[in-house]
């Protein structure tokens, strides 16, 4: 990982900044923003990531104007990341490097991703010759660290990472309540990265914010334990004390939230034992609010076998956050597709046979909750 970002853990992620008007995502509010950034770097963070399709195309942008063209280009690191999913054609790749360039006002990159490099769009990535451009522009040194961002299988991490030696780093969807996700299982998905002794960037640590307001009873045992940690703070932590995370993102949107964050995480301390068994604790919590009582032994899956290969624990985890959270569109949307397209059954593909729930520890009727998760992903 490059020098200039190891000594803070905190990066600043350039995908929910401050707005002048709500309903248009190009609204960026630049004096604001320009605050915030001059904020970062006077307390001695450096990371800033961006991504072609941020803020409705403009957050490159953005970061050209308040990062690259106020403060000095070896105080800081930029990322970005090269949209597979939008490619049409091999020559693509090309010509939006070059425009990002444009767009930031730099002629390199410190961190270059493929960006949500799942299944489906593996294949896009390969069939336009993704791979063997990046690794390119890692040769010119036109990116100085390579790497991908990555929501999907620890099974399909594990893949990739053998087939493609040379990335460097992984950016991960990990905080406290996907730690033991059986949808999104963040920590085998970290123990992949430190498997093949790659370096970790964290995503969604606060799951979009939705950690920032857990359960009355969980806030009452933070309070108790730190009265001065926010619910965000404990989020944000548990993410940076993991030993193979370099840098954990935030997403921030005004001066105050980058004004905590960077309060706290300037002179970061890992979380102890005692800190830990409580956010294990409250994820377990947050866990009994939800509508689905499956606590992911998998005796469905593995003692059962299942005519359409439906992977029941999963797709009640997904169905479980996302319904806690009540988004319209989340990241368990995305999982849930992967998965699908991966050749597993679907919810609507559900005969209701009742074999899985012959096996089933916890005597969910399942049959009868999956036409509600097609309800909620299809």
């Amino acid at each position: 990982m490059n020098e200039k970002s190891k000594a803070k853990k905190l990066g600043f992620g350039f995908m929910r900044l401050p707005l002048i008007d709500e309903s248009d995502q190009k609204a960026i509010d630049m004096p604001q923003l320009e605050k915030m950034v001059d904020m970062f770097f006077e307390r001695g963070f450096t990371y800033c990531d961006t991504a072609w399709m941020y803020h409705d195309f403009s957050s490159e942008d953005a970061v050209g104007r308040a990062v690259v063209d106020r403060h000095p280009r070896e105080s800081f690191t930029i990322a970005t990341k090269m949209p597979d999913m939008m490619l049409t054609s091999s020559d693509e790749a090309e010509k939006i490097f070059e425009t990002q360039k444009k767009k930031l006002h730099t002629d390199y990159f410190d961190y270059y991703l493929v960006h949500d490099m799942n299944y489906i769009n593996h294949e896009k990535a390969v069939k336009y010759g993704v791979m063997d451009f990046v690794r390119k522009k890692r040769e010119t040194g036109e990116v100085r660290c390579l790497g991908f961002s990555f929501h999907d299988t620890p099974e399909l991490l594990d893949e990739y990472l053998t087939k493609y030696p040379f990335f460097e780093f992984v950016q991960l969807q990990i905080n406290y309540l996907d730690w033991e996700s059986e949808g999104i299982r963040s920590r085998q998905c970290y123990e992949v990265c430190v498997k093949h002794g790659k370096k970790v960037i964290v995503m969604e640590p606060v799951k979009g914010g939705t950690l920032a307001d857990p359960p009355e009873k969980v806030k009452e045992m933070m309070k108790k334990m730190h009265p001065d940690w926010s619910p965000a703070s404990w989020a944000i932590r548990f993410a940076a004390s993991l030993d193979n995370v370099a840098i954990v993102l935030s997403g921030m949107s005004t001066l105050a939230q980058l004004d905590e964050n960077t309060s706290y995480m300037k002179e970061f301390e890992p979380l102890n034992e005692e800190e830990n068994a409580l956010l294990l604790e409250a994820a377990e919590i947050i866990r009994q609010t939800i509508a689905i009582p499956c606590t992911g032994c998998r005796y469905c899956v593995e003692a059962s076998t299942c005519p359409k290969n439906i992977l029941i624990p999963n797709y009640f985890a997904l169905f479980n956050t996302k319904k806690l959270f009540t988004k319209s569109w989340a990241i368990e949307d995305e999982y849930y597709s992967n998965f699908v397209k991966q050749g597993y059954g679907a919810a609507s593909e559900c005969i209701s046979c009742k074999k899985c729930e012959s096996v089933c520890p916890q005597h969910i009727h399942i049959h009868e909750w999956m036409p509600k998760v097609k309800e909620v992903f299809e």
